[in-house]
């Protein structure tokens, strides 16, 4: 019976951590520093979004008002106005077209 070698969960320390993110900071690939040093593009990946979280989570944070200018609110309220006026107009016809005579 054979047995099969189980993989052992490499473990880095935080200096190397450090040294990975400083050298994708100054402009080498995740994937070049990944094949270079042997270890996976995603976990440099979940280093780089876990020293840095506010980066990470704003990504994923929807525009509010506060985000947007006055201009660009003033911009969005008038597309509203004008889908609004579109919708009305579609629901006239559909309910013209629709009547039996």
């Amino acid at each position: 019976m054979e047995r099969k070698t189980e993989k052992k969960r490499r473990k880095y320390d935080a200096d190397f951590k450090r040294e990975v993110l400083t050298m994708v900071s100054n402009g080498r690939s995740v994937l070049d520093i990944s094949q270079s040093l042997g270890i996976g593009s995603n976990l440099i990946h979940k280093w780089k979004s876990r020293s840095n979280p506010a980066t990470a989570s704003s990504k994923a944070i929807a525009p509010t008002l506060e985000n947007v200018s006055c201009a660009e609110h003033e911009k969005l309220k008038a597309k509203v106005r004008q889908l609004e006026q579109e919708r009305d107009i579609l629901k006239k016809a559909l309910g013209i077209f629709s009547r039996e005579d």
